[in-house]
């Protein structure tokens, strides 16, 4: 497989390590969208004590409004990162599904102090980087945001396809953000299966392995795979693990990993097809066994998201913002 220019990129990814593991905090944050309708391609929250089941906060509605922030007034795919500079983070996929799934060019960054008030921009690839080949992009998908010691910089890492050739399957891509996490710079390639690669999501064990989960649509069987790398000044410490993450045959997407409060590794994904969540477990990354299936119904249908750890402070504050009633 290609590892082009990460050969350089010398990242600590204290950002993308176990955020979830702070100390204090004492409850978990789960941020996702509910489903393909245009009023389902919405920001919402989730509560819960032990992180495996979940309480919907503002009655399960939005807690953002789409059309406020987004080119297309639809997101999906929401990822939350609690930065190291005191603010929140989260990015989403600007794409309204009802117009084909090849119909999105770009995301949005969106950046928090208290996860309540957010402040947006877009990034429109056709416009960004016209003259590149990211002018040609026809989806952009799952966007994840990571910290880069060495730079002290954020990351953005998302799955693109192109319409001219290009990038005739999915691969995964990363880009600098700036500063103020308003927009990005030029993407570049974080590695090629040779088949469609998407929902990437990465994390560091307490060995300092960094571990790549994400979805392979290219082979016969679908589903989550993992590198593990050592180094990434060095593309031959990435390791391809065998087999697969997901503890079912049923069709899954949106691979997210967190740790518990106790250290414990959870793998949540989405069975698009089955009508529910799937939560594993896991002690070193690599085994995980099925926990429970979350179904969604009612007030509560998570698709593709991610949990963060929060204080007590943090869980009051979203629960006075977003109350049940």
């Amino acid at each position: 497989m290609s590892l082009r220019n990460t050969l350089w990129l010398a990242l600590a990814f204290v950002g993308a390590t176990t955020i979830n593991a702070q100390k204090n905090t004492e409850a978990y944050l789960f941020t996702y969208f509910t489903g393909n309708a245009p009023e389902e391609e919405q920001i919402c929250y989730a509560i819960s004590e032990d992180g495996w089941k979940y309480t919907p906060l503002n009655d399960g509605k939005p807690i953002i409004a789409s059309k406020d922030i987004a080119r297309t007034g639809c997101v999906r795919d929401p990822h939350i990162l609690r930065g190291e500079d005191g603010w929140f983070y989260m990015v989403v996929t600007d794409m309204k599904s009802s117009l084909g799934w090849s119909s999105n060019r770009g995301i949005v960054l969106m950046r928090s102090k208290d996860m309540v008030h957010w402040k947006t921009s877009t990034v429109h690839f056709p416009e960004r980087f016209k003259g590149t080949m990211f002018e040609h992009v026809i989806r952009v998908w799952a966007p994840q945001t990571i910290y880069d010691e060495r730079t002290q910089r954020y990351i953005v890492y998302f799955s693109i396809l192109t319409d001219d050739g290009s990038c005739p399957y999915d691969r995964v891509y990363w880009a600098y953000a700036n500063k103020k996490f308003t927009d990005i710079g030029q993407p570049h390639l974080l590695f090629d299966m040779k088949s469609a690669s998407i929902d990437t999501d990465i994390v560091r064990d307490d060995e300092g392995l960094l571990h790549i989960f994400f979805k392979t649509e290219g082979s016969s069987q679908k589903g989550i795979k993992q590198f593990v790398a050592k180094d990434f000044y060095n593309g031959k410490t990435w390791e391809l693990q065998p087999g697969w993450c997901q503890d079912t045959n049923k069709a899954v997407e949106g691979a997210g990993v967190f740790r518990l409060h106790d250290g414990t590794w959870v793998l949540m994904y989405d069975c698009y097809t089955s009508g529910h969540y799937q939560f594993c477990k896991s002690t070193d990354l690599k085994t995980f066994k099925q926990v429970q299936d979350t179904k969604t119904e009612g007030a509560f249908t998570p698709r593709h998201g991610t949990v963060i750890a929060i204080t007590g402070k943090e869980k009051a504050r979203l629960m006075k913002a977003f109350p049940n009633h």
